[in-house]
């Protein structure tokens, strides 16, 4: 609601809020931490659509956002995002801002892992996209044809990490999520 009632506001807070990011990842690294990337949350989906429109995203977010990707990028990290709910409108913003990885694609809100890799897949890494309901699914073939169909998709010319489209949920038996990574083993190598 701040973003459309109180637009500068908002853009000062998205702004103090990626100059924290930036002076405490300076403040670690000047003390000698080494990172191996950036992983930023910012949730900006709902069931359908994004909470804000695209053309909110570029005004108010995105410069922050490009801020914040060309901060770790100078310092030859990549950066992935995780914003959890229906993002398809903002992807190719979010590519521009300069993300290199989205996460963690929730499908119950729309976001198709192979629809997105064939679309941007060649500019945009994923993370995720694995539904998590099929995990508890009594018949373990569900789960199996999930994992096989996406990630043997999602993995060719790479730019694909695995991992659920959401938090695990506690219906699914310690043995059914050991199932899981044996599949993701079987059809995720990219040996």
């Amino acid at each position: 609601i701040a973003m459309a009632e109180e637009p500068d506001w908002a853009k000062d807070m998205f702004d103090a809020s990626v100059q924290l990011i930036i002076d405490a990842a300076e403040e670690m690294m000047a003390r000698g931490f080494e990172f191996d990337g950036a992983f930023l949350f910012d949730d900006m989906g709902y069931r359908n659509a994004s909470l804000f429109s695209p053309r909110m995203y570029r005004e108010l977010l995105k410069p922050a956002h490009t801020r914040v990707c060309d901060f770790f990028h100078s310092r030859g990290l990549k950066v992935i995002l995780h914003s959890c709910g229906c993002v398809k409108g903002l992807v190719p913003d979010l590519i521009e801002a300069g993300f290199d990885c989205l996460q963690p694609l929730e499908v119950k809100a729309g976001m198709d892992l192979i629809e997105l890799k064939k679309q941007y897949g060649d500019r945009l890494a994923f993370m995720g996209g694995i539904d998590v309901r099929k995990m508890s699914h009594p018949d373990p073939s569900v789960i199996e044809e999930e994992i096989r169909t996406k990630i043997s998709f999602a993995k060719q010319g790479g730019g694909y990490i695995y991992h659920s489209d959401h938090s695990v949920p506690d219906d699914v038996s310690f043995q059914q999520y050991c199932r899981v990574i044996e599949l993701v083993h079987k059809y995720g190598s990219y040996a």
